[in-house]
C-alpha cells in the first residue's frame, strides 16, 4: 500500500504534553462494528467479559537520552570536539548498544564519545565514555561502552534523560515528573527506550476492577526501541525496514493465554507492543508458543491476526507504522472515519495523550 493512503491531518494542539491527572481519567474511544462511543479509561471493565485475558507490556523505560560530546583527532594532532546526543536503541551485548545519533552525519567508526560530565571526574561520578564500533545504512550507530552489564546500567541511570518522543521533546523539556509519568504500573524489566504508552491509563483501582470483572491479567515484556518514532519514508509501505526490538512471552503465559481462546474468551492486549510480540509468538495454527529474542514484525492491512482479538491503544502519528497496524487491525476507513471523530471531539493525541478501544474487524 501507499504510504500516502495513512495520511490525515492533526492539529498541534491536540498533541499531549503531559498525560490525564488521575491516569484512568483519561478519554476512551471505543470503536466496535464501525460505531463509535465516547467513554473514559475508567470503564474499560464495561467491555471486558469473565473469561477474556489482559495482556500487558511490564518493560520499564530507561533514561536512555545521553548528552556529551565527540572527540577526534585534527590534523595537527589536537583534539576536535562536536557536542551530540544518543538515543539508545537496542542492547546488542553486556557493553554494547546500537543507537540513534544527533547530529549523526559525521559519525565514524574509531570515534570517542564522552557522555556526562566533561570534566576529569571518573565514570562513577558522572561521566560514561563509548567508542563508535560500527554506522550502519539504517542509521543506527554502535557503541562500546567501557563499563559492562549492571556497572554500565548504573552509569546510564546517572547521565541519562527520560527519552520523551521528539513530538513532546520539541515542545518542552524532560523534567523530574516525566520519571513516574512515563512509566507504567507495570513496569519491571529494564530495556524499553520507549514508554508502552497504552499501559500508562493503569491504576492499581482499574487493575481491581479488571480482576473483579473476572479477566485474568498476564504480562510479557518488549523492549521498546526508539526506531518506533521514525517516520515512514518509503512511499511503499512494502519498502520499509523495521528495526527490531527483543521481547519474551514466557511458557507459563503462552499456555494461559491458549487455554483462555480454547475456553472461547478473548484476548485484549494493551498497546501495539503487546500486540506486536504476541503476533510473532503465534503460529499459523493459532498458538501461542513461548518466544524469547528479537521481532521486527511489521503489521499492515492485509495482515491476517492470529492471537488478539481486542486492542487499547493511543492515537498515533500520520502515516506511522502504528496507524498502520490500527487499520490492519479495525480497518482503514474505520480508523480514518474514528480519528476524524476523535480530533473534532477533542482527543489527546500521542504518548500522554488518550486512548482508544478497538475491536478486531
Amino acid at each position: 500500500m501507499k504510504t500516502a493512503d495513512f495520511d490525515f491531518d492533526l492539529p498541534e494542539e491536540h498533541i499531549a504534553l503531559r498525560p490525564a491527572e488521575p491516569r484512568d481519567s483519561a478519554r476512551l474511544l471505543v470503536v466496535k462494528d464501525g460505531a463509535l462511543d465516547d467513554r473514559i479509561i475508567r470503564d474499560l471493565p464495561d467491555f471486558l467479559q469473565p473469561g477474556d485475558a489482559l495482556v500487558f507490556n511490564d518493560t520499564r523505560v530507561i533514561p536512555a537520552r545521553l548528552s556529551g560530546v565527540r572527540q577526534r583527532r585534527g590534523p595537527e594532532g589536537e583534539t576536535l570536539t562536536v557536542k551530540i546526543e544518543a538515543t539508545l536503541h537496542h542492547r546488542d551485548a553486556p557493553d554494547v548498544w546500537s543507537a540513534f545519533m544527533k547530529p549523526g552525519k559525521r559519525i565514524k567508526a574509531g570515534d570517542l564519545i564522552r557522555f556526562g560530565a566533561q570534566g576529569d571526574a571518573a565514570c562513577d561520578l558522572g561521566r560514561l565514555d563509548a567508542t563508535v564500533e560500527a554506522k550502519g545504512d539504517d542509521g543506527l550507530v554502535t557503541l562500546r561502552f567501557d563499563l559492562s552489564g549492571p556497572a554500565l546500567d548504573d552509569a546510564i541511570r546517572e547521565v541519562g534523560v527520560m527519552p520523551l518522543p521528539p513530538y513532546i521533546a520539541a515542545k518542552r523539556p524532560e523534567d523530574d515528573r516525566d520519571r513516574s509519568d512515563y512509566q507504567t504500573v507495570f513496569a519491571e524489566h529494564d530495556g524499553s527506550v520507549a514508554a508502552p504508552t497504552a499501559g500508562l491509563h493503569f491504576t492499581p483501582a482499574l487493575l481491581e476492577a479488571i480482576r473483579a470483572k473476572g479477566v485474568a491479567t498476564h504480562a510479557v515484556t518488549l523492549h521498546v526501541g526508539a526506531g518506533t518514532f521514525l517516520p515512514v519514508k518509503a512511499d511503499d509501505t512494502a519498502d520499509h525496514k523495521m528495526h527490531s526490538e527483543w521481547g519474551e512471552v514466557s511458557a507459563e503465559t503462552a499456555a494461559a493465554l491458549n487455554a483462555v481462546h480454547a475456553a472461547g474468551g478473548r484476548i485484549v492486549c494493551v498497546g501495539t507492543t503487546s500486540l506486536r510480540l504476541l503476533e510473532s509468538a503465534t503460529g499459523e495454527d493459532g498458538l501461542v508458543r513461548p518466544f524469547h529474542g528479537d521481532t521486527a514484525i511489521f503489521i499492515t492491512p492485509g495482515y491476517r491476526f492470529r492471537a488478539v482479538d481486542v486492542l487499547m491503544t493511543n492515537f498515533h502519528l500520520p502515516k506511522s507504522t502504528l496507524f498502520m497496524l490500527v487499520s490492519a487491525f479495525a480497518g482503514l476507513e474505520t480508523m480514518k472515519t474514528a480519528y476524524g471523530h476523535a480530533i473534532g471531539a477533542g482527543y489527546r493525541f500521542y504518548s500522554y495523550g488518550d486512548g482508544s478501544l478497538l475491536f478486531r474487524a
